[in-house]
């Protein structure tokens, strides 16, 4: 079993930046796409970014392209995810995942097989 440790999290004014990371605890062989998701009150979970952990491929949700960037660093078994340009909408607790297979790609929450615990991200206006 796969266990992820999310941090980076905080209070930030609109237009400033943050970078969160996750650390996965075991060997990464078996993990297909490691991804970011988000969850404001009142609001259900969706899609931020992802990466495939063996190749190049990253895709991002459309309100945050241009301004987060996901990466990995294989030696730390770790993924980033650097926040530009926040803004209010941006308000929320922010999730990583592990998928183990492709199958389902990596948009769904329903691809995910392993969950961190969540990270509060809070931009003021």
């Amino acid at each position: 079993q796969v266990q992820l440790v999310e941090s980076g999290g905080g209070l930030v004014q609109a237009g400033g930046s943050l970078r969160l990371s996750c650390a996965a605890s075991e060997r990464t062989d078996n993990i297909y796409y490691m991804g970011w998701f988000r969850q404001a009150p009142g609001k259900e979970r969706e899609f931020v970014a992802a990466i495939r952990w063996s190749g190049v491929s990253r895709y991002y949700a459309d309100s945050v392209k241009g301004r987060f960037t996901i990466s990995r660093d294989y030696a730390k078994n770790t993924v980033y995810l650097q926040m530009n340009s926040l803004k209010p909408e941006d308000t929320a607790v922010y999730y990583c995942a592990v998928a183990a297979g492709a199958m389902g790609g990596y948009y769904y929450r329903s691809s995910y097989d392993y969950w961190g615990q969540g990270t509060q991200v809070t931009v003021s206006s």
